[in-house]
């Protein structure tokens, strides 16, 4: 099937989806669920629906800020020179879903200016709809949108292919890499070719996280040698460089902006924070203990927004949240909504529909246990007796979670999958 009738296949299949009426053939699964979550936002199918641009002042703030900016040139040297001979352009946005930066081909890059594809501006999914940029954003997938399968219609000569970059130190989705083009130049490969590349962009920013934290260790020696009792150093994100007094592990949940000072740790209790050149000295406050010793009692749960999912535990010494990996969110919210506890079978079922993936599933509840130790009991996994479990859910139910495929999921969102 050529370009052009492709394209005019996936327009009749377009127009009976959005009517509601009965077509043979059904969109692709991520394609569906896309067109669904913007139709349910309201956003016009058949209108222009350009949001306004980010001053040129609030687009290099936002490049300063990018950790992006660390791979560009990985990222240039990869894409730009085979976007150019294809007569593409390479878009890397934000994790808001804002152009931040775009290169290739002149003639193309005019053609995206009609369609107000330009630096600074809005390409979320609740803003333009099912699109390279958007889509990824919400799944966490890389998607390829083609032709009609763009939500708005004006976006139908264009073809797009996008991947998202995750941020190795800390899990956060910083924005997507997409190739985007005239309907006709787009190559089945181009989609694995753009997933490689963001891969690549996370592998150098893990090999500059591995440099600092080699950075940290190296200063960090010397102090530790002189603490006495257990102490880490770690960096702004938990992870640990050195350890002394304790078994070694790969990461501390810290709270968002650790200050100095005492706080307290759900994985050690009270602790002791002091600056260190590149990170953080936390010392564990041994004379804490005995019935005075601050006990959980609330863990919040917050799946309001796609990819920004957290757990909010609060108690006796103020409160502390973590950012959560999409697993992580999948296994808390099942476990939030079977308070009676589920053994690892259990547990494989509800999130993979398969009872025999308990390896995988234990791997993952020892991780969250580090984390979490005086929240999460286990035999069977649970949340703790006395602790008060709240889960914010989004506004729109088929909203929860959208890059799970978990079978537990799809039945809190209504039978939507």
């Amino acid at each position: 099937m050529d370009a052009q009738e492709a394209a005019r296949l996936l327009k009749r299949v377009r127009a009976a989806t959005l009517a509601g009426e009965h077509s043979k053939i059904a969109p692709r699964t991520e394609i569906g669920e896309s067109w669904r979550r913007a139709l349910s936002s309201g956003l016009d199918p058949d209108g222009d629906n350009r949001a306004g641009l980010l001053s040129l002042a609030e687009v290099e703030r936002r490049r300063r800020r990018s950790p992006l900016a660390e791979v560009l040139p990985v990222l240039r040297d990869a894409l730009v020179s085979v976007a150019d001979a294809a007569q593409h352009i390479m878009v890397v946005s934000d994790a808001e879903g804002r152009l931040l930066w775009r290169e290739g081909h002149p003639s193309v890059l005019k053609l995206a200016d009609t369609l107000g594809f330009e630096v600074g501006a809005d390409w979320s999914e609740a803003a333009a709809g099912t699109n390279g940029v958007g889509t990824p954003l919400v799944t966490g997938r890389p998607v390829q949108v083609y032709s009609a399968e763009h939500f708005v219609a004006s976006h139908h000569t264009w073809t797009c292919a996008g991947a998202p970059v995750v941020d190795p130190r800390d899990g956060q989705l910083l924005g997507v890499v997409d190739i985007s083009g005239p309907l006709g130049t787009m190559h089945p490969a181009t989609l694995s070719f753009v997933t490689s590349v963001a891969r690549l962009a996370a592998a150098e920013l893990r090999n500059r996280h591995f440099a600092a934290l080699e950075r940290l260790r190296t200063s960090a020696a010397p102090v530790l040698c002189r603490v006495g009792g257990r102490a880490l150093a770690v960096d702004d994100n938990g992870w640990v460089a050195a350890v002394t007094g304790m078994p070694p592990t790969d990461r501390l949940a810290l709270p968002k902006e650790p200050r100095a000072g005492r706080v307290w740790l759900p994985s050690l209790g009270m602790c002791a924070i002091e600056p260190l050149p590149g990170g953080r000295l936390v010392r564990v406050c041994e004379e804490a203990g005995g019935a005075d010793t601050p006990t959980a009692r609330r863990v919040v749960l917050d799946l309001g927004r796609p990819r920004r999912c957290s757990v909010t535990v609060s108690g006796d010494a103020g409160s502390w949240t973590q950012e959560l990996s999409p697993r992580h969110a999948e296994l808390l919210f099942v476990l939030a909504l079977n308070r009676e506890g589920l053994s690892a079978a259990q547990l494989a079922r509800h999130i993979f529909a398969d009872p025999t993936r308990t390896v995988t599933v234990r791997a993952e509840m020892s991780r969250l246990r580090r984390h979490l130790a005086e929240v999460l009991a286990h035999r069977p996994y649970r949340f703790s007796e006395d602790i008060q479990v709240e889960v914010v859910r989004p506004e729109h139910a088929a909203d929860l979670l959208p890059h799970s495929l978990s079978p537990a999921i799809a039945r809190a969102r209504g039978g939507h999958s």
